[in-house]
């Protein structure tokens, strides 16, 4: 089995935000890796991964970051693969990394979802792919199905519930 996204986090303790992807891409039945690499401590490692990913076969790279959140951005400028950007919320309630991924300069996209939005990531990079792969729609117009499912379970539990002055 080859890897098709790769997560990618500055480090291992963005973990707990990026597992979020992993866990989505797993449900999804995508082979996936994860590796930390830092933009600042190992930007050799950066060039070679982001330069190599193609080639590997990666579709799709999401990369987490918090504080100074260049790596998404770093890997972008290097790769032509689309580059999912995660700011982790480290300092500042995770502002500083929203705007260090998202403001990036013209020709740099990074895709970018909400602080911590790992979980979102993955279903981006999983949309991306579906693309060209009927299956993968199907798993996830299925998904988004069952998305809906559960909000009208809630609404009928919430139904069940009583009080004094509840009008419905």
């Amino acid at each position: 089995m080859k890897a098709k996204v790769s997560i990618i986090m500055g480090s291992t303790s963005d973990l707990p935000v990026m597992e979020k992807a992993a866990k989505i891409l797993d449900e999804f039945k995508i082979p996936f890796e994860i590796n930390a690499l830092s933009a600042h401590r190992t930007p050799e490692e950066v060039e070679k991964f982001a330069k190599s990913a193609k080639d590997r076969g990666i579709e799709v790279i999401i990369a987490g970051a918090g504080m100074a959140a260049h790596l998404p951005g770093v890997i972008a400028a290097m790769t032509s693969l689309p580059v999912i950007g995660v700011p982790i919320n480290a300092s500042l309630d995770g502002m500083d990394s929203l705007l260090a991924i998202v403001q990036m300069p013209p020709g740099i996209p990074v895709a970018t979802v909400g602080i911590n939005g790992a979980q979102n990531a993955g279903i981006l990079a999983a949309q991306m792919m579906a693309a060209g792969d009927e299956n993968l729609k199907q798993v996830l117009i299925d998904y988004k199905e069952n998305l809906k499912s559960k909000i009208v379970k809630a609404n009928e539990e919430l139904a069940k519930i009583k009080f004094q002055y509840k009008t419905n």
